[in-house]
This record gives structure tokens, sequence and C-alpha cells, in this order.
């Protein structure tokens, strides 16, 4: 009996995720999206001005976009944390989870190729605007069922830029190398986000 009822919940654990995955992560909202995107060029403002030699200040310049990156992320973590909170839905918070379930492996690989090049290879610092870039749109296509079909070529974006950086070599740590890829990328998810899911809610609730 104590079996059967156990089969019967991982049945229905399964079935809520799937269609979980299936369904948009609604909690991401565009303005701390679109809020991202105006940080990364403030970075890159920033870096003109603090940091004109990223290779003689490799920590600085790890400190300053870290910290945009750290920002970013926990602003858009507690947009979606309160929305879930506030609309109780056992599939938004499954929706929530699988999409922190499929970014977070960049995140963490990214954390861990950044430690390693300032650690071991301090020089080779211009790898980094390329290869953040690549993480995040393999990030982005990743929990991409999560969200507006649109927002898939944002994820191309980044990969496209990413490359464009490694090509680049040391021009690379020019300040809008990586502000305005991440500008137009997080801008442009914005636009998508609202266009698909927030005005169409908003007619939804307006009625016919």
């Amino acid at each position: 009996m104590h079996l059967h009822l156990r089969d019967a919940i991982d049945q229905i654990a399964a079935i809520r995720s799937q269609l979980a995955a299936t369904e948009r992560l609604h909690s991401l909202r565009a303005v701390p999206v679109a809020l991202s995107g105006v940080l990364a060029l403030a970075a890159a403002v920033g870096q003109t001005v603090w940091v004109d030699a990223p290779l003689a200040a490799p920590r600085r310049y790890l400190l300053l976009w870290g910290g945009t990156a750290l920002v970013s992320g926990l602003a858009a973590a507690a947009v979606v944390v309160h929305r879930v909170q506030r609309n109780p839905s056992a599939l938004g918070a499954a929706n929530a989870r699988i999409a922190a379930g499929q970014f977070a492996p960049c995140l963490l690989v990214g954390a861990v190729v950044t430690w390693f090049v300032l650690a071991r290879l301090p020089e080779q610092l211009w790898l980094l605007p390329g290869l953040w870039q690549l993480l995040f749109g393999l990030g982005n296509l990743a929990a991409h069922r999560l969200l507006p079909s649109p927002a898939a070529l944002v994820g191309a974006l980044y990969l496209a830029t990413g490359t464009c950086c490694l090509w680049f070599e040391q021009r690379a740590l020019d300040p809008w190398a990586m502000g305005l890829p991440f500008a137009a990328g997080q801008l442009g998810l914005a636009a998508i986000l609202w266009w698909e899911n927030e005005r169409a809610a908003r007619r939804a609730e307006a009625g016919p």
C-alpha cells in the first residue's frame, strides 16, 4: 500500500514537472531584465573611468563586471521570488525551479572559468568577455522553452558576440565589447517579455 502511494506521488510530481516545462516562465518580468541592460551600459562607462587598463588591474575589472552581474541577477531573482510568493501555484514555483536549474550550470562554469583565469592566467584576461557571453547565451538557450520563442534569438546573439570577442583577443577588453552586447541582448529580451507575456496578460485582463 505504501509503495503504491509513493509511486502515485512520484508520478504526480513527474507530471507536474512536465507541465511546468511546457509552460512559460511568467514570473520573469521585463523591468529587471531591462535594468540589467542599463547596468551593462553603466558598467561600460564605469570601466572607461575606473579601469582604463584591465590587464594591469584584472581584479578591479572582474569586480566591476562581476558586481554588475550579481546586482542584475539578484534583481531578477527577487522579482521572480516575489511574484511566485504573491501568486502561489505549484506550477509557477516548478517553472522557476526548472529555469534556475537550466541556467545554473552555465553560471557555475562561468564562475570556475573566471576564477581559473584570474588565479592562473591573468595575462589571458581577454578570454573572459567572450566566454561570459558564450556561457550566457548557452544558459539563455537552455531555458528557451520557458521563455517566449523569439528569446532564442537573444541566446544566438550572445553566441555570436562571444565568438567575435574571442576573435578580437585583447581588443575584447574594450568596455563596449561587454557593454553593447549585454545591453542589446537584455533590452531586447525585456522587449520580448513585455510584448509576448505582459502585454498579452494586460489585454486578457482588459477583456474583449
